[in-house]
């Protein structure tokens, strides 16, 4: 039972290091100053105009996505940090077939100029 007494003091003390400071705040907080200004939506000092589930103009998307694309590129580029005299044939040369779909995207992106600005 000793071997297990650090799973279960981690078991006790992480709630509390984690329940504590979203409790604290609630004695200190009053609930007077909450009025109908205060809770109203704020769009920088104007009255809400429309709605808020409005479509955006398809030209917005590809800026996202072009930020989404290169997380997997450093993801799975951590297999590089390896000491080459650890890796075999086989995982060098998966890494290169990773970087040459990569570079085929990214030159397929700039073909078609997705990363052009009206």
């Amino acid at each position: 039972m000793s071997e297990f007494a650090p799973i279960f003091i981690y078991l006790v003390i992480s709630p509390l290091v984690s329940l504590i400071p979203l409790g604290v705040p609630f004695p200190f907080a009053s609930n007077s100053s909450t009025y109908p200004e205060k809770l109203s939506a704020y769009e920088c000092g104007f009255d809400p105009s429309g709605d808020a589930r409005s479509r955006f103009d398809i030209r917005f998307y590809p800026v996202p996505i072009l930020f989404i694309i290169p997380d997997p590129k450093v993801t799975f580029s951590f297999p590089w940090a390896v000491p080459p005299n650890k890796i075999d044939l086989f995982g060098s040369w998966s890494m290169m077939a990773f970087l040459l779909i990569l570079t085929i995207g990214s030159l397929y992106e700039w073909k078609r100029g997705a990363s052009d600005r009206e």
